[in-house]
């Protein structure tokens, strides 16, 4: 097992860090006649986004948007799309904005992302929807389009802003002895983390309880269940855990740049600090791949609060 890092309010932070990978990331805003549709959108949009390895894009709801904060005065929500190139990244837009956000009563689109100067199109497939019917006007530097559907109008942008400079797979390994506290504590974590800008944690409810470790023992599976830290296990491999620790549980953090990675991580650590010893939680590490494989690593005594 790792050696400990620190120890606060009886629980330990193994001397470890998070390895994490370069991304490419971008933004949308969704606005719709009321906060629910727009959330409505936002949370189809993002469906099916936890993890490239499997679903081409890594998704998930920044944080809700004012009527002041958004471009056409209407309630929004900013949503965030992580995948490996500006290419896979417009391919997911293409899909998930056709099919989930012209699709929603009310709904408009449009860039995140503003200032970036690197720029992919938004408007790819969505707007020959239109069938000929569709108009794009330039406002400024900006243009959009504006599909005819049969609420209204489908208004959308040109193109969004993308950075090749996000991280994904920031993450936390939270172990516990008792199973209930345990997802209390990472419901808090996750919970500490959305208050960070730029940030998403895209698992169920942002925790994942089937960690991966790079491999398996069939062919063309690339991924499998993270075995050393499995309890059932416990006696059958080269376990991390002790004999008390009942489950396991990972929270995965991607954003748009390292800093707001590590500024999520903190937050997490400090919420799991301050109310995981009465939830039976008893130790806090992290997943690597030995440094070899991501370009980022936040190692956990940095980032304690």
């Amino acid at each position: 097992m790792a050696t400990e890092a620190a120890n606060i309010n009886g629980i330990s932070i193994d001397d470890t860090f998070a390895e994490a990978f370069g991304m490419t990331g971008t933004a949308i805003i969704i606005t719709a006649d009321s906060a629910k549709w727009a959330m409505q959108s936002a949370v189809t949009m993002t469906g099916f986004g936890t993890s490239v390895i499997g679903c081409g894009a890594e998704c998930g709801i920044d944080r809700e948007l004012s009527p002041e904060e958004t471009p056409d005065g209407r309630p929004g929500v900013r949503c965030l799309i992580f995948s490996f190139s500006p290419d896979m990244v417009a391919g997911q837009l293409k899909t998930r904005v056709g099919q989930c956000v012209l699709t929603s009563p009310g709904s408009a689109c449009y860039d995140g992302l503003g200032g970036a100067q690197s720029r992919i199109k938004l408007s790819t497939g969505f707007r020959y929807f239109g069938d000929g019917w569709q108009t794009a006007k330039k406002l400024g530097p900006r243009r959009f389009w504006r599909v005819p559907v049969m609420d209204g109008e489908f208004i959308a942008e040109d193109t969004v802003g993308v950075t090749t400079e996000a991280v994904g797979g920031g993450n936390l390994l939270v172990l516990g002895r008792d199973r209930t506290g345990l997802l209390e504590t990472c419901e808090a974590a996750v919970a500490a983390m959305a208050k960070v800008d730029d940030v998403i944690t895209p698992f169920p409810g942002g925790i994942v309880r089937s960690g991966s470790k790079v491999g398996s023992k069939y062919k063309g599976v690339i991924a499998s269940t993270n075995d050393a830290f499995c309890p059932t296990l416990r006696g059958a491999v080269k376990s991390e855990l002790s004999p008390d620790t009942l489950a396991v549980l990972e929270i995965v953090i991607d954003g748009l740049t390292a800093a707001s990675v590590a500024d999520a991580m903190r937050a997490g650590l400090k919420a799991i600090t301050d109310i995981g010893p009465q939830k039976g939680v008893t130790r806090v590490s992290a997943g690597n791949y030995g440094g070899n494989l991501g370009q980022h690593h936040y190692h956990l005594k940095d980032l304690l609060p």
